[in-house]
């Protein structure tokens, strides 16, 4: 039975259980009462001269309230306490009357007030028939603890009913033997009494159940009430504890952890502070080839890890968000210097996690200092561990004047790019590719910008600032726009025939329409889709579905699709399935010293023979040495590009060269 839904039954229920407990309190109320009018009965026969008649009477009388006094203390099933819309109590083990129902119990109290109504009924044996002198005695006493019962017993009818019915027909039975007008009318009277007496019962335990109904659907509407309360500041609770946690690791979220890590901050004043970002290596890997689940396990691990080991730390922690997590600490608090805490991070979070296969490290980055605000500390952190993932990985780094002034200078870039873009400050330059015999083959578009604060601008960082100021649309719409007009330029050049390459980072290919934007800035140019080519990461190769059906559209238009950086991936192989994969680049850590390593020149070479086999063009990027294009040459490469070669340049330079 639900508190919501309080049904009759469930009342009917605990309307019997509120009788049963004002039966038992009336009927150990009587008891002495009634022993107290057996004694003075007692006393009024000896009086008369029936002693023996009345010793005999009294027994009765005391073996009957002993036996009721008894019965009103038995437990029952359902007397332990009871809450309006909660089950009955379970029956309890043990004894007989262990078992029995308040029903039972109820028709037990009624049985042991007839019984004693039964020895009141005797009464006439110790008065002849209600003729002696000591008559008007025992009238009194009869009718004053009948009329009692009726009071006492409000709450069930039946009790104060069975006791004064044989009591009161014993009185008027006497009275009309007796003969005589006056005893007559005396024993109408009685009749009239207990008709009376009956009624008042059975108005009295309607009005008893009226009111423990209306007393039980109030608990009943305050146990509904309390429990809804209760439930409110359950769901209250837990919308806060969801507002501000991760449901995955239970650990802060970020606005938990942000707003936790600003009020500690905030309280440390002056004193040392150590805030750390995390990035789990490996992660994309495990999660790709292993599934969710089991990435999903990973970072449950990792942050039950942190809970437990970083507690005695009283550290703040938190999930950043993806495989990243931040730690605040405070250091003068604590035993563990953040290079040691760094140190031990690296070295046990890779076990942190029990998984077949797949290799996991960590990433850290540093910052500590006092008196700084809790955004200032996370971007000081994060900068440092990109310094230690560009260095690597499964490495920290701690936040630094070097890095202060990279991150001086990514957030000028990032301030800058828009009016970068509008003033046409970032241009293209062109890398040339080659084939074996040094007849040009096609064009690889690089980002340049000339910063007039900080110098030239890496493609990386311009690609980096573009998606974290939310212009990276804008920004490939850029670089599309400037190779339609290299392609007219190549046009009246006579090299009309020569494609141009344009590197797509894997978040562009995620987030953004890429297919859209190449194919109507091709249209709007008049651009043919053969003069264009996508250099993609293998990571987008083997991205979801929705990138496989962009990079298939773009094929299927005639744009051709380049892997770079071929051969670095983890899953090198399965990047070329599919039909629109129509080139690769060997990635330049293969090529770089390619003469000097017989491993390096196995693996090209079969690279090589591969890409003849599936009929894909293979580049080889990275020549800077002359040794390198000769061992190329003797494995029969017939495409290159490296600095070796040609240097990027702006394409009328290239042009006016050739």
């Amino acid at each position: 039975m639900h508190a919501e839904h309080l049904d009759a039954a469930e009342l009917r229920r605990m309307v019997r259980h509120d009788q049963m407990v004002a039966v038992r309190h009336s009927v150990l109320a009587a008891i002495p009462i009634n022993a107290v009018l057996t004694v003075a009965a007692l006393l009024m026969a000896y009086s008369g001269g029936e002693l023996a008649m009345g010793v005999v009477w009294a027994m009765l009388s005391a073996l009957v309230n002993i036996t009721r006094a008894i019965v009103c203390r038995l437990p029952y099933r359902g007397s332990e306490e009871v809450t309006p819309g909660q089950p009955a109590a379970p029956a309890l083990s043990g004894r007989w009357w262990r078992t029995r129902s308040v029903e039972w119990h109820l028709r037990a109290a009624a049985l042991l007030g007839l019984c004693s109504g039964g020895v009141w009924a005797l009464v006439p044996l110790l008065c002849d028939g209600y003729t002696s002198p000591q008559t008007l005695f025992y009238l009194t006493v009869v009718c004053g603890i009948t009329a009692g019962s009726v009071t006492y017993g409000i709450a069930y009818a039946r009790v104060p009913i069975f006791f004064i019915t044989p009591a009161l027909l014993s009185v008027a039975g006497c009275l009309l033997v007796a003969g005589g007008f006056e005893r007559q009318m005396l024993a109408l009277m009685v009749f009239v009494y207990l008709a009376a007496l009956i009624r008042s019962g059975v108005q009295s335990e309607a009005a008893f159940k009226r009111g423990s109904l209306l007393k039980n659907e109030a608990t009943a509407m305050a146990e509904r009430l309390r429990q809804a309360h209760e439930s409110s500041q359950a769901a209250a609770r837990e919308l806060e504890f969801r507002a501000m946690h991760d449901p995955l690791t239970r650990l802060f979220n970020r606005d938990g952890f942000t707003d936790t890590a600003g009020r500690r901050l905030q309280a440390a004043g002056e004193r040392e502070q150590c805030l750390l970002m995390l990035d789990l290596d490996g992660f994309k890997a495990i999660n790709d080839v292993f599934g969710h689940g089991v990435g999903d396990r990973v970072l449950q691990d990792v942050g039950g890890w942190l809970s437990r080991e970083l507690e005695r730390l009283d550290a703040v922690v938190g999930r950043w968000g993806g495989d990243e997590f931040v730690v605040l600490y405070d250091v003068p608090g604590s035993a563990q210097a953040p290079e040691q805490l760094a140190r031990l991070l690296t070295q046990q979070i890779p076990q942190a996690s029990v998984m077949e296969g797949g290799q996991l490290g960590v990433s850290v980055g540093l910052c500590v200092g006092r008196g700084l605000g809790v955004m200032d500390m996370l971007s000081f952190a994060d900068e440092a561990l990109y310094s230690a993932k560009r260095a690597g990985g499964d490495s920290f780094r701690f936040f630094d004047h070097g890095l202060q002034q990279a991150l001086m200078v990514r957030r000028d870039v990032e301030r800058d790019l828009a009016l970068g873009l509008e003033s046409g400050g970032i241009v293209l330059w062109y890398q040339p590719i080659f084939t074996a015999g040094g007849e040009l083959h096609s064009f690889e578009a690089l980002l340049r910008w000339l910063h007039p604060r900080h110098g030239w601008v890496s493609p990386e960082q311009i690609v980096h600032a573009a998606a974290a100021t939310g212009l990276a649309r804008r920004l490939l719409s850029h670089v599309l726009t400037q190779v339609c007009l290299a392609a007219r330029q190549l046009d009246a050049a006579g090299m009309g025939h020569l494609p141009l390459a344009v590197n797509v980072s894997p978040r562009e290919m995620a987030h953004l329409d890429v297919d859209d934007l190449v194919l109507d800035t091709l249209q709007r140019h008049g651009v043919p889709p053969r003069r264009l080519q996508l250099e993609i990461t293998e990571e987008v190769a083997l991205n979801a579905e929705s990138t496989q059906g962009k990079l298939a559209r773009l094929a299927a238009t005639g744009v051709a699709i380049s892997i770079d950086d071929f051969g670095v991936g983890y899953s090198s192989l399965a990047s070329l399935r599919g039909d629109h994969v129509r080139q690769v680049k060997i990635d330049r850590s293969f090529i770089s010293g390619l003469d000097a390593s017989r491993d390096n020149r196995l693996l090209v070479g079969t690279i090589l023979q591969m890409g003849r086999s599936l009929g894909i063009d293979v580049v080889a990027e990275g020549v800077e040495r002359v040794e390198e294009l000769m061992a190329l040459r003797a494995l029969q490469c017939r495409l290159m590009q490296g600095y070796h070669l040609c240097r990027p340049a702006p394409l009328d330079e290239i042009v006016h060269a050739r």
